[in-house]
């Protein structure tokens, strides 16, 4: 079996997964460069060689967790959305469930961090797939009247940019993060701007 190969069978996918989560948990303690092959099995509970039926490297595998985490923080930004009634409405719980996301998985967001250095490929795949989906938004919301017009691509990088920071500052930084008055500090900004 090549490297990164689709297990055929349950027992597979289970060990493949059970890699992925020990490589994420690894490489967000270590970091890339101090994490080896054999750190990532001896965390996972499997022989080393069994990290190369699923892998072809440790780059390998650090790209997978940088896309996962793009896939899955995409889908649940998404879902937090998906009933909002406005375009404010869903500004407020994206921004919250990003950052539940952060709290919930900070060793995947240090991963997507750390790709900039490590895969600068894969980690402008992740913002730009991202920003995509949220000029779309945008757009839609500027044709329904619910922002004023701009140039959404714009928009859409300042948003994630502040996501991004917001991440790191106040939930990474913190032991006890308060994500909802983040939250409403930033609609505050967002929807009113510096202008007294």
């Amino acid at each position: 079996m090549d490297g990164n190969s689709t297990p055929k069978t349950k027992r597979g996918a289970q060990r493949r997964e059970q890699i992925l989560r020990a490589a994420e948990e690894a490489f967000g303690a270590q970091g890339f460069s101090a994490t080896s092959i054999a750190d990532i099995t001896r965390k996972a509970g499997t022989a080393l060689g069994t990290f190369y039926i699923y892998f072809a490297s440790k780059e390998e595998v650090f790209r997978e967790l940088v896309l996962e985490m793009g896939q899955l923080t995409r889908e649940a930004v998404t879902k937090s959305v998906a009933d909002a009634p406005d375009r404010m409405s869903a500004e407020r719980a994206g921004l919250r469930s990003f950052l539940e996301f952060v709290a919930k998985r900070p060793s995947l967001y240090s991963i997507v961090e750390e790709a900039r250095f490590v895969d600068p490929e894969a980690y402008r795949v992740y913002f730009t797939r991202f920003a995509k989906a949220y000029e779309k938004r945008l757009l839609a919301a500027e044709q329904a009247g619910e922002v004023k017009l701009g140039d959404a691509e714009v928009r859409a990088w300042a948003l994630m940019g502040m996501a991004k920071t917001l991440g790191e500052r106040y939930v990474l930084w913190e032991d006890t993060p308060d994500i909802d008055y983040v939250v409403d500090e930033v609609m505050l900004l967002v929807g009113r701007g510096l202008l007294p």
